[in-house]
């Protein structure tokens, strides 16, 4: 990877390479469209990537000179195109690390990468431009200052804190190295990506191996030779882990999905979590998840051990209960008698077993009265009435790949958003699932700019004889990932600046709307069988929902597993002596009930998370708290009271950073949260 150039090389770079003024070259370039256009993909091209991102740099630049040069800072002249170029800037990063991820033609990632790595490099400059923040300073000890109220000041709040969060106030050759530290993380996070998403790992099985896979799982993956030859990703691992007879067949699998990209991604982990630690020290904090939880809603790193520290001792005993549960269905299926700890690669089999033989749920049968077409559809007719909103589809759009799905969203008759599905996996595409964001909303002089997203799926494919039929655990992530849809495209602020809220409160918004799946009403709605058309039956889905917590402790335990090993990496990391992150899984373990670490995986080597996300993982059970909260009122109400969902969709999906979050969930609630309905929703009261 080149090096990055510092901001003003880079722009004195960009404006000699181009000749003609940027309105004649925005006449030539997909991506510059007129207001809620929507922008023709399929035209776009590796040079207008390099293109796009060249003149929003070049635009942004010239109106962050006109704020350096104001000789009266104000509200309108400093903060207002302050966010003109924090939605420029955003929404080009955006679109070109979108197409790094998504883009079939190898040439337009590689251009979107680059691109989104030089505006990062500008985005950085920009948020420690310690000429811009004088300005910001000095409007700020103004009396106009005082006299803002509401979202406007929260806004010169919050953004002269992420300017200070960003090392504004650094003297400048800290600043330098703090330029660099940043550009180097971006620099190997993007390398473990590629590393992660271009991993080709196959499972090659033989019939015997093969034993218990589904059938139509078996006819998409078999060669001529007889052989079963399935790719080892996300998409696959269900199929695989909850099916496949041979225990043997399931190791294998684990195994190798928990290599995937580990011989690059694991040195490539080891610099990253050292160059944060050196950043944080920089920013003279003691750690980088203190450096990082400072802006999140947890604030610190002892709130979140504590949080940690206090589920893990709530989920412990319905842990050990699965766990032995799983045990006896083991030795009943083999014949023996053991008290030998269950092998993590066995644990979904054996939790498949259990519902089959104890419940009468085969997730299998299950898959087949969700067909995506029809899930998605009443997905959107409940979303629809709930919230107030309106769904077309756009016919033929003009996307980056021909199975991409656009979508346009109206309320009260009025665009308010435009959403794109890519729901299947293809080589080389990010393999995980996201709500993704493009283009933050955003008022405009000629009206508001509206937001623009995609929900990034690798769901089970359609084939030649079957559609696309999803399990309940899949359309479980469908709904949660539609759900940051949602809370993207309810964003009516006048600034792009606020338009997302905190970190560790992000995923509340789609956990929310999970408990929509175990209500037979709204599932029944559209679960029909894809050839009989047949309802889900009553029966069925009763058992289901009796199944729903037969390993709610183990997996809370694994979710605050990994969230322990995150919290580690990025809290508890000693520069004299580098933590081993192989032997960090082995001492969790030792640390937690049960013992989850497979001997020769390396899973840190394939995790987005810790990847691109840092101290985020927690965030995950920290939000769904207040999701579960929150969904009392709803429970209360009716799941498709359009009044409930309205003042939600105003209230809380719309909000952003404009209101303080706690209050705000506090008004929806009309009392102070607390965490008492998750608690009950793992059955661990």
């Amino acid at each position: 990877m080149k090096t990055i150039f510092p901001i003003l090389s880079l722009i004195i770079v960009i404006m000699a390479a181009c000749n003609q003024d940027p309105a004649t070259r925005k006449d030539s370039n997909p991506f510059f469209t007129g207001l809620n256009e929507p922008v023709q993909y399929a035209d776009v091209t590796g040079a207008h990537i390099s293109e796009y991102a060249q003149i929003t740099m070049e635009e942004a630049e010239a109106t962050l000179e006109g704020i350096r040069t104001t000789s009266s800072p104000e509200f309108n002249n400093v903060f207002v195109p302050y966010d003109k170029v924090v939605h420029a800037l955003t929404k080009a990063s955006n679109n070109c690390f979108m197409l790094y991820w998504v883009s079939p033609d190898s040439l337009s990632r590689a251009k979107g990468l680059e691109a989104y790595l030089q505006i990062d490099s500008m985005m950085t400059s920009l948020t420690s431009d310690g000429r811009i923040y004088s300005q910001m300073l000095a409007f700020s000890d103004s009396d106009a200052c005082a006299e803002l109220t509401g979202h406007r000041k929260r806004l010169v709040d919050d953004v002269m804190q992420y300017f200070e969060h960003a090392g504004v106030n650094l003297a400048t050759e800290r600043l330098a190295t703090f330029k660099k530290l940043k550009a180097g993380i971006n620099d190997l996070s993007s390398q473990y990506s590629i590393n992660m998403n271009t991993a080709d790992e196959k499972l090659v099985l033989d019939e015997a191996g093969a034993a218990g896979l589904p059938e139509n799982f078996k006819e998409r993956y078999k060669q001529e030779n007889g052989t079963y030859e399935i790719p080892v990703m996300p998409a696959t691992r269900q199929p695989v882990m909850n099916n496949a007879d041979a225990e043997a067949t399931r190791k294998a699998f684990l195994v190798k999905y928990q290599n995937r990209g580990y011989k690059k991604n694991l040195e490539i982990l080891d610099a990253l979590v050292s160059k944060r630690d050196q950043l944080a020290d920089l920013m003279d904090y003691a750690t980088f998840a203190g450096y990082t939880t400072s802006m999140k809603m947890s604030k610190n790193p002892e709130a979140v051990w504590t949080f940690l520290e206090d589920l893990i001792a709530r989920a412990r005993e319905k842990a050990v209960l699965d766990h032995e549960r799983l045990k006896q269905k083991r030795n009943s299926l083999s014949g023996i008698q053991s008290d030998a700890p269950v092998n993590p690669w066995d644990v979904s089999y054996l939790r498949n077993q259990i519902l089959l033989s104890e419940y009468n749920v085969d997730p299998e049968v299950v898959r087949e009265y969700l067909p995506m077409d029809a899930c998605l559809d009443g997905m959107m007719n409940i979303f629809s009435e709930l919230l107030g909103v309106t769904y077309r589809q756009v016919e033929q759009p003009a996307a980056w790949h021909e199975d991409v799905l656009l979508y346009e969203v109206y309320t009260e008759g009025e665009i308010t958003g435009r959403f794109y599905l890519d729901l299947y996996p293809r080589p080389s595409k990010e393999s995980w699932f996201y709500g993704v964001g493009i283009n933050p909303g955003r008022m405009m002089t000629e009206g508001y700019e509206v937001p623009v997203c995609m929900l990034l799926g690798n769901f089970t494919a359609p084939t030649e004889s079957r559609p696309s039929l999803i399990s309940h655990s899949e359309l479980n992530t469908l709904f949660h990932e539609f759900g940051h849809i949602m809370d993207n495209m309810s964003y009516t602020g006048e600034f792009a600046s606020q338009s997302h809220s905190k970190e560790d409160f992000g995923e509340a918004m789609s956990q929310l709307f999970e408990n929509w799946l175990w209500d037979y009403d709204m599932l029944s709605s559209f679960a029909k069988h894809y050839e009989t058309g047949e309802v889900l039956p009553r029966e069925l889905f009763d058992n289901m929902l009796e199944a729903k917590n037969v390993t709610s402790g183990l997996d809370a335990l694994g979710s605050l597993r990994n969230s322990v090993y995150d919290m580690t990496l990025y809290d508890k990391y000693d520069p004299e002596n580098p933590v081993d992150t192989d032997a960090l899984w082995r001492e969790i373990d030792k640390e937690m009930p049960l013992p989850m670490y497979v001997e020769g995986t390396h899973p840190q080597g394939s995790w987005i998370h810790i990847n691109t996300h840092p101290t985020y993982y927690y965030g995950y059970l920290w939000a769904e708290v207040y999701a579960q909260d929150m969904f009392t009122v709803f429970r209360l109400n009716g799941l498709t009271d359009t009044e409930t969902g309205v003042r939600y969709r105003e209230l809380i999906l719309a909000n952003g950073t404009q209101w303080d979050i706690e209050e705000a969930v506090e008004e929806f609630l009309g009392r102070p949260s607390n965490n008492e309905a998750y608690i009950k929703s793992l059955g661990l009261e």
